[in-house]
């Protein structure tokens, strides 16, 4: 792949910040911008953790409010987490493309 293919390639597959923070914006308790982000292993955690807190709050009110706190605080230190996160997946991404071929 030549050079001017390969920076085209990154460009397409590399993430975006402002992508990453609507998605943590409006779905983050569900772990959106961490699928998009390329953590779906935490990702389907925290969509986990999302769906049991709300399968409780049809059935009991006593751990109901810990666990909106945990999933509340796991959204908000992710967006602190989220240029890193970025940083990470597009070093990687780039890391694949722009690698050696031997």
């Amino acid at each position: 792949m030549t050079m001017d293919r390969t920076s085209a390639q990154y460009d397409i597959e590399k993430k975006s910040l402002v992508a990453a923070y609507v998605l943590w914006f409006f779905l983050g308790y569900v772990g959106a911008h961490r699928f998009y982000l390329g953590r779906p292993l935490s990702g389907f955690v925290m969509l986990a953790l999302s769906a049991v807190t709300l399968l409780l709050s049809f059935v009991s009110f006593g751990i109901l409010g810990f666990l909106w706190f945990v999933v509340g605080l796991w959204w908000l230190v992710d967006a602190l987490l989220i240029p890193g996160l970025a940083a990470d997946r597009n070093s990687r991404i780039a890391d694949r493309l722009f690698a050696p071929r031997g």
